[in-house]
């Protein structure tokens, strides 16, 4: 039994994981009750992505050893996964009750307090983890990426020099490394066209390498060469995501005919809690620039990019179609108690929201549940970021996200996500314009300090200087932004598109057709 069962791990890591399910069907056969053959079946389904199957088999070791730190850290992470931050906490804290001191258990309870944006408490994770096992990359290159969101930047650059040492070819630590500082010379670019060029990396690999080429060259200013290697990163991503177009359009359909003035007006109130300061928009449009100036007021925490909103529509709803966003969410959430809503999102924040009086929860996609939200919490905060089109849409296209926004990566897919946006956010403002504030990344570029005061005036929070030293916060920044918002404010990415105005022709040609306009007014 413990050699079939010690023969199934050596299959799993020689990355044969379907002679090792045969190995997990012969253990289990003869023995069912035994913790690691469910064990085994669970990383066997990670490696076949087959999450459904693996909550089962971690579940099952859980059930059999409920002292399995490691199980129970697997489930943590696919709970978070699954948008069920609930039961992701649950489990988290069994995995750091058995913890045993495992460095696959640190790696893992650092990435689902990342997951929780709680980058603070993982960097002490993961540096466990790195530490217990310094030659281990992953772990390694874990942990420099929270060195990166929590401002640690020449701690982050040390390490992945060392990574690279170690493993001179690992896309990820070469991408990560380009964002850390501006390039000044071909040095490292020369490197990552040597990998490139050895035609061994997998797409998802060399997506990571051409686009920290074009961050590069971009900083070289070598404008046609980085919209090439953005545009080669591009196609290399979007070939291993799935993105169902009409599905989005669908959902934006109903979104617009379900959530009127009287919907709003209609008979139930929300939860009392007067904390949560939702910066909502597309990315990279500005809003962390935008939660930076507001979290270095002492009454507001930065609780991070949060998807406790969304969740709570899906609890309460007991939707679980595989795809997070979707006609059929928008449509049910419409008939949920908006007090129960708003208990239950108050009530998962809890633990992210610091200890001043308010919380800023800025995850972007929020603004598709901007009236759920002033229904539910009718005293939240809500500001909107918009950008001028061609600059938002080209921002996203030339950055490698993690695993939101699969839109991003063609251009065409780009313009026609933006222009079901725009239209939304018209509609927003047309009918409940008076209820949130809107202000253009633009303005708040070019005026900096009369943006923010008329900001922390619309929160009611008393003006304080030091929200025009946004740039000196040390607080963690869980976005692709978390190296420029610790730099002053500054207007060199305003008008950037048109460095590529020949090259984003199939951006700006939709964008036209679907009349957004073109020249936006900040």
């Amino acid at each position: 039994m413990r050699d079939t069962l010690r023969e199934g791990f050596g299959y799993l890591q020689a990355g044969q994981p379907e002679k090792a399910s045969q190995c997990c069907r012969r253990v289990l056969g003869a023995k069912p009750d035994i913790p690691e053959g469910h064990f085994l079946v669970g990383l066997v389904a990670l490696e076949l992505n087959e999450r459904r199957t693996a909550i089962e088999a971690f579940g099952s070791v859980t059930q059999l050893q409920p002292e399995h730190g490691a199980a129970w850290a697997h489930l943590a992470r696919l709970y978070m996964q699954a948008g069920w931050p609930a039961r992701a906490d649950g489990a988290l804290e069994k995995a750091m009750a058995h913890e045993d001191g495992n460095p696959l258990v640190h790696d893992l309870i650092g990435l689902v307090l990342s997951l929780l944006g709680d980058e603070v408490t993982a960097l002490g994770w993961y540096e466990r983890a790195a530490a217990a096992d310094q030659q281990n990359v992953a772990f390694r290159i874990n942990h420099a990426n929270c060195q990166v969101f929590t401002g640690h930047l020449d701690e982050a650059e040390g390490n992945l020099r060392e990574v690279l040492e170690i493993q001179p070819g690992n896309a990820n630590a070469h991408w990560i490394l380009s964002g850390l500082r501006k390039a000044t010379d071909h040095s490292h670019i020369e490197r990552i066209d040597s990998l490139i060029a050895s035609g061994e990396y997998p797409r998802k690999a060399r997506a990571f390498l051409y686009y920290a080429k074009g961050k590069e060259l971009e900083d070289l200013e070598e404008w046609e060469d980085a919209f090439d290697a953005f545009d080669h990163g591009a196609k290399a991503r979007r070939a291993t995501l799935d993105y169902f177009e009409e599905q989005e359009d669908d959902m934006y359909v109903a979104l617009q005919r379900t959530y009127t003035r009287e919907w709003l007006s209609s008979a139930g109130d929300g939860a009392s809690g007067e904390a949560p300061i939702f910066v909502v928009g597309q990315p990279r449009t500005g809003t962390t620039l935008v939660e930076r100036i507001i979290t270095s007021h002492s009454q507001v925490h930065s609780a991070g990019e949060l998807k406790q909103f969304g969740n709570a529509l899906r609890r309460i709803s007991r939707y679980s179609e595989p795809v997070r966003f979707t006609a059929r969410l928008v449509e049910d959430a419409a008939r949920l108690d908006p007090r129960t809503i708003g208990e239950m999102y108050l009530d998962t924040t809890r633990t992210m929201a610091g200890s001043t009086p308010r919380f800023v929860d800025k995850l972007p996609l929020n603004f598709l549940y901007l009236p759920l939200i002033l229904k539910a919490l009718p005293n939240a905060r809500i500001v909107h970021l918009k950008r001028n089109p061609m600059d938002a849409c080209f921002s996203s296209f030339k950055q490698l996200f993690a695993d939101a926004y699969p839109h991003s990566y063609d251009q065409e897919e780009m313009a026609r996500h933006h222009a079901r946006y725009y239209r939304l956010m018209e509609t927003w403002h047309e009918r409940f314009g008076d209820r949130y504030f809107e202000v253009a990344y633009e303005e708040v570029a070019r005026n900096l300090e009369e943006s923010a005061r008329r900001l922390i005036d619309y929160l009611g929070l008393p003006w304080e200087d030091a929200c025009l030293d946004f740039h000196q916060q040390s607080s963690a920044v869980s976005t692709a932004s978390s190296v420029q918002v610790r730099q002053p404010v500054h207007t060199r990415s305003i008008g950037r598109w048109r460095r590529y105005e020949r090259q984003l022709e199939p951006m700006r040609n939709v964008i036209e057709s679907l009349n957004i306009p073109l020249e936006f007014q900040a």
